[in-house]
């Protein structure tokens, strides 16, 4: 805990190597790069396949994940089991933590089991954070997602798939457009986008679902969906994040689909060779129509796959920063 204090970044060893991935809020470019770069070496570039690497073998690592999940878990369990690790998945319902056993308490237990590695997604901001400095100098934490403020797994293999298919991210106009208020998941986009100097990163949302702090990000605002994708090369869809709204934030959901929905005609704005992404899961015919989901632009699949190299990296890219 001291040496965690003692560097500038806490995500990062004192020589510049990766500890901890908790936010990129931060990071530098060379490690967002290295990451990217090492997701790339683990995915073959005859078939598109994950490889199975054996980087990881003897290496614990608990999922401990305090919401639901689909893809970023079992992402998570494919990439680890991909590099060899051994992987042990806590179910929270039936945990301790449901007996009254505290955070901390839990992650005592699980590091005494000899966790080298905590996967680790909660329902409030900061949760990681707080695991990371309260854990040995040699385990590692990586942030699955915390309320509303960072999914940098989710950021990176967004970024992944806009290299993969649209070349350098500093030669694009990107749009994030949805729910941005309450995602963890844009805020770690804009952060990645703005890191690895993309020109004009453009955030498209109704006016009760834009945070305050947007402008002070270097991110253009817009309110109208066709005017904020015009020109764009790549769309980011967000989800609507009913479970963390207060009160009525939105019209209904048709009226929604209807002004903020990305429907082919609307995706006419964009580019042509414009694709489409979406952290998933969906609301079709809300946020989202079935024919852009599942039409020729749309690379929602691919994000997936690419997830697991991704995650595959970041794993071991912070095993191998061990001290």
């Amino acid at each position: 805990m001291m040496s965690l204090r003692m560097t500038p970044n806490p995500q990062l060893t004192e020589d510049g190597r990766l500890r901890h991935l908790l936010t990129l809020d931060g990071l530098p470019a060379r490690i967002l790069h290295q990451i990217l770069d090492t997701a790339e070496s683990f995915i073959n570039a005859d078939t598109g396949e994950v490889k199975k690497v054996p980087l990881l073998r003897g290496v614990a690592i608990f999922n401990i994940f305090f919401e639901n999940s689909t893809r970023t878990r079992t992402t998570f369990e494919i990439a680890a089991k991909r590099l060899s690790a051994d992987v042990v998945n806590l179910n929270i319902g039936t945990s301790s933590q449901s007996k009254g056993e505290t955070l901390l308490d839990t992650v005592d237990n699980l590091a005494a089991m000899q966790a080298n590695m905590f996967v680790v997604r909660h329902s409030a901001a900061g949760a990681a954070h707080l695991i990371a400095r309260h854990v040995a100098p040699h385990i590692r934490v990586v942030n699955a997602g915390d309320g509303r403020a960072a999914h940098p797994t989710q950021g990176l293999l967004d970024m992944y798939t806009l290299r993969h298919f649209k070349g350098p991210i500093h030669n694009l106009r990107v749009a994030i457009v949805g729910d941005v208020l309450h995602s963890r998941v844009a805020r770690s986009q804009i952060h990645a986008l703005t890191t690895l100097g993309c020109p004009e990163v453009r955030v498209v949302a109704p006016r009760t679902l834009l945070p305050r702090d947007m402008q002070s990000m270097g991110v253009h605002v817009y309110e109208r969906l066709e005017e904020g994708i015009r020109g764009v090369d790549a769309v980011l869809m967000l989800r609507l994040q009913n479970e963390r709204m207060q009160g009525a934030r939105l019209p209904s959901a048709g009226e929604y689909y209807k002004r903020w929905g990305l429907t082919p005609e609307k995706l006419k704005y964009a580019r042509p060779d414009a694709i489409v992404l979406h952290p998933g899961p969906m609301n079709r015919g809300v946020e989202i129509d079935s024919e852009v989901a599942d039409g020729k632009q749309a690379v929602i699949l691919p994000q997936v796959t690419y997830g697991i190299a991704v995650r595959m990296a970041v794993m071991s890219l912070l095993a191998g920063g061990q001290t």
